[in-house]
């Protein structure tokens, strides 16, 4: 890695580690780290913000899990999905819907870089393999 992109990461996270309030993005926070960049701009405007950007976008997905279903799915099941794993990940964790007729039954859960498969298509694929 380069000199410059090592500090341009390096930067990144440092802006990133300023955004979080409690071990959480704040909105406020990333408005006054917007705010400071604009008014004093780094050497590469442009690598800072998509470094920055990549490293908030990790963290928010860590807080919302996203549900494929081939069938049916309630929003009660939803909600009892949120209360399982903000128990299990310590964190407020909201749910989103997806349907994906390719699962043939079950669900795919996604939550950050986590993936819990229970559908019949991810079962015959590991039969597969």
């Amino acid at each position: 890695m380069a000199a410059a992109d090592k500090a341009t990461q390096q930067l990144a996270r440092q802006l990133f580690t300023l955004s979080l309030v409690n071990g959480s993005v704040s909105a406020a926070q990333v408005e006054g780290v917007l705010a400071y960049l604009e008014k004093h701009p780094p050497a590469q405007p442009k690598q800072v913000l998509l470094a920055y950007r990549r490293l908030i976008a990790r963290e928010l997905a860590k807080s919302r899990v996203v549900v494929e279903h081939a069938g049916p799915v309630t929003d009660g099941i939803l909600r009892s999905l949120e209360g399982a794993l903000t128990q299990k990940y310590k964190r407020q964790i909201t749910a989103s819907a997806i349907q994906n007729a390719a699962l043939i039954a079950g669900l795919r859960l996604r939550i950050g870089d986590d993936i819990y498969e229970a559908s019949v298509a991810g079962q015959l694929e590991q039969l597969s393999a």
